[in-house]
């Protein structure tokens, strides 16, 4: 049952229908839905702008770590791949392409010193793993044992604050959650885990990806969906909406929002650029209306969602290197307003 009003009592009676008609009502029961949330306690901030930084040369903006504007909240390092050599296992390392592309060049030791910097202003500092081109399976036990040693290993060694899963070729999400609860019990609650899903991956409950999810998410961050690269799709009205609209924003992160993740779990992603994707793009004060439109019901559009979400998280962005081919418009545009949301 959606689109209840938070905090509020309900009477809820059922009855049966088929051919030979419809049965007397069952007995009343009553329920009362949760309250509204308080701020998520899980060290960061209430609002949460993330945005990816890649060790890879794509034509943006080669930068360093330590370059990324104090407007992102979490960066995630972008990517992790697949360790050829151990099934299921993680590998990451500065590239040569980025190297090149800094003056003096960049090591993994200066990545490593540029993460501590991060973290020294309050940025957490996570590990993307997957993306486009790479992936990592992880359908055996053997895989989810392997991924969350690697992982963990990672984090030792680069100091990460945690992971971003990003894994854009198909999850199990049974052994996918053995690995983040492993993972979780070893490093305890500070872990940060972000999902970065297709829009594809939410539309429904029963999607792999989205029950991974529902799976973690007594420790699951926030889900920052990718709404771009998706054409059309049904929101959680059941119309259909284009990609490239604050409609399409809203009105498909509303599936979420309706479907068990807590708002405070649930963040928006977009490109920030329009190279930055085949399609979808959207002037970053489109975002912040979408934004606006599920904490507050305001500049919607043509949606009207069923509820408004407060506690919305945030947004996030593909990518910093992109961002900063464009004077860091969209940290800069969506940053403050993420503050003014109540």
């Amino acid at each position: 049952v959606t689109g209840l009003a938070a905090d509020t009592s309900y009477e809820f009676a059922v009855v049966a229908v088929n051919e030979a008609g419809e049965s007397g009502p069952s007995n009343t029961v009553t329920a009362t839905t949760q309250p509204r949330g308080e701020a998520p306690d899980d060290g960061l901030p209430e609002r949460l702008l993330t945005g990816y930084w890649h060790n890879f040369d794509n034509d943006s903006t080669v930068l360093r770590l330590a370059d990324v504007p104090s407007e992102y909240d979490i960066v995630a390092a972008a990517f992790g791949v697949e360790d050829r050599e151990v099934p299921g296992g993680v590998d990451f390392a500065v590239s040569d392409e980025v190297s090149d592309g800094i003056p003096g060049g960049y090591s993994d030791a200066d990545f490593i010193d540029d993460v501590a910097e991060l973290q020294q202003r309050g940025t957490a500092v996570i590990l993307s793993v997957g993306g486009e081109r790479d992936n990592v399976r992880v359908d055996t036990q053997e895989r989810a044992d392997n991924f969350a040693d690697s992982l963990y290993g990672l984090m030792d060694e680069f100091g990460f604050d945690g992971v971003d899963i990003d894994l854009e070729h198909g999850i199990e999400p049974t052994y996918l959650t053995s690995a983040m609860r492993q993972l979780s019990d070893r490093v305890g609650p500070e872990l940060v885990i972000t999902m970065a899903p297709q829009t594809l991956d939410m539309q429904s409950t029963t999607n792999d990806y989205f029950r991974f999810a529902l799976n973690i998410k007594d420790i699951l961050t926030v889900v920052n969906t990718q709404y771009y690269n998706s054409g059309s799709m049904n929101g959680c009205d059941g119309n259909v909406y284009a990609q490239g609209s604050v409609e399409f924003i809203a009105a498909l992160t509303c599936i979420q929002l309706e479907n068990g993740l807590d708002p405070e779990q649930v963040g928006v992603g977009l490109p920030a650029t329009p190279s930055a994707a085949g399609g979808g793009y959207v002037d970053p004060s489109v975002v912040n209306d979408a934004l606006d439109c599920l904490a507050t019901g305001q500049n919607c559009g043509d949606f009207t969602p069923p509820d408004v979400y407060p506690e919305i998280r945030g947004a996030m962005t593909w990518s910093i290197n992109w961002d900063a081919t464009n004077d860091y418009a969209f940290a800069e545009t969506v940053a403050p307003h993420l503050d003014t949301l109540p």
